[in-house]
């Protein structure tokens, strides 16, 4: 019987669109003294990844395994009266453990709860809107219940089926592999992804860039700009700029699609992709169009070392209107950048390259970066698509009308 002064530990909510996620990892140990508000578990969540906190004192009774899918509001563990002189008491049996919140029951059928593998309601729910056949799914959760994650891995596999191949030949070779399961927002990820390829009608136009006056810009004053403001001076605070200077010249490119709407935000948060050990992560610059300079380059630094920490927020990851990723930083010259929904555009900037241009009739060498817009053709056609990247490029080739706003 649990005692009343016991205390459940719920998953909170993390964010107004995320329902479910996964326990990464408890940072407590069964049968520990834990304080108020010291960190008792990472919650993954297809946004991120955070430190949940404990909401009180007491001794730290686990209910809920590393790695299975949880709902907001599921108990995951308890905390009962005790002091950190209590904690020698043993820790419950949890192989005689009672059935909590969330674990599969037998399903109705022949009688037979053998022949009928164990779900979470997670892995129950995704089963049953994919018609999937949980018989052919091996769970990989605590007495083999079969995860959510267990189901998308399955249902990638199938996506991915290779077709057949030749026979296998004599060769005798050493081959190894190694495997290890997706993190809860890696596969999410990977889910996104693939939903926002089937989902929008993607299209893709190009443009190159001079950066000459840019790369001279940045030369001249890079040095007085880190000393009076703390902070490098790159190129992405640029680009934002001139993002948000092409977004108030054609709105529709900084619009949604919701049902039969064209939602059309009169703010510019402007997603920013960094990448990090657990995924590619896009935090957002609210309200880009009103900071300086230095507030862009402060803020991209600050959020990428929170996005590369773990310790990124569902808030700075949330509510953009429009990404801009950058391939150039790992070499990359040229790419199609995959919409971030519900946003319907997204640019690529690439690796600045010197190469052979023509300037009054005269080949002369320019540090030229090709330019990527990938937009959804049903709400942008492609005359607004290009009309849209053609004044990027005309800003970032004149970079002083940022300074005067013209």
């Amino acid at each position: 019987m649990i005692s009343p002064m016991t205390v459940e530990v719920k998953v909170p909510s993390v964010g107004e669109s995320i329902t479910e996620g996964s326990i990464a990892r408890w940072l407590k140990k069964d049968g520990d003294f834990v304080k108020n508000d010291e960190p008792l578990f990472e919650l993954e969540t297809d946004k991120a990844s955070q430190e949940i906190p404990a909401p009180a004192a007491g001794v730290l009774r686990i209910q809920t395994a590393e790695g299975k899918d949880v709902a907001i509001g599921d108990v995951v563990a308890l905390i009962e009266p005790g002091s950190a002189t209590s904690v020698s008491a043993p820790a419950k049996d949890k192989t005689s453990a009672k059935p909590q919140a969330g674990d599969a029951k037998p399903q109705a059928g022949d009688g037979k709860a053998e022949d009928t593998p164990a779900l979470s309601p997670a892995a129950r729910r995704l089963a049953a809107e994919e018609g999937v056949k949980v018989e052919e799914i091996a769970g990989t959760g605590k007495h083999g219940m079969i995860l959510k994650s267990d189901v998308q891995v399955h249902l990638e596999k199938k996506e991915a089926a290779p077709s057949p191949v030749a026979p296998e030949g004599e060769y005798t070779g050493h081959e190894t592999e190694t495997r290890q399961r997706m993190s809860a927002i890696r596969q999410r990820i990977a889910v996104r992804l693939l939903a926002s390829q089937k989902a929008t009608a993607s299209l893709t136009t190009f443009n190159d860039a001079d950066m000459s006056a840019l790369v001279d810009l940045r030369t001249r004053f890079k040095d007085k700009f880190k000393e009076k403001h703390g902070v490098g001076l790159g190129f992405m605070s640029f680009f934002v700029k001139a993002c948000c200077d092409a977004l108030r010249a054609f709105p529709l490119v900084n619009s949604r699609i919701e049902d039969a709407d064209i939602v059309t935000p009169n703010y510019y948060h402007i997603g920013v992709a960094v990448s990090t050990d657990k995924g590619l992560l896009v935090p957002v610059l609210r309200d880009a169009d009103r900071m300086s300079f230095a507030e862009i380059e402060k803020a991209i630094a600050e959020l990428a070392g929170k996005a590369r920490d773990g310790k990124i927020s569902v808030h700075d990851l949330t509510g953009g209107t429009f990404t801009i990723t950058n391939g150039g930083v790992f070499g990359s010259m040229l790419s199609t950048p995959i919409l971030n929904p519900p946003q319907c555009a997204i640019l690529g900037m690439h690796a600045i390259q010197k190469r052979p241009v023509v300037r009054d009739d005269q080949i002369v060498i320019r540090p030229m970066m090709y330019l990527a817009l990938t937009y959804d053709h049903r709400l942008i056609d492609g005359r607004e698509a290009v009309l849209f990247l053609a004044h990027i490029k005309e800003t970032l080739e004149n970079p002083g009308r940022l300074l005067l706003d013209v």
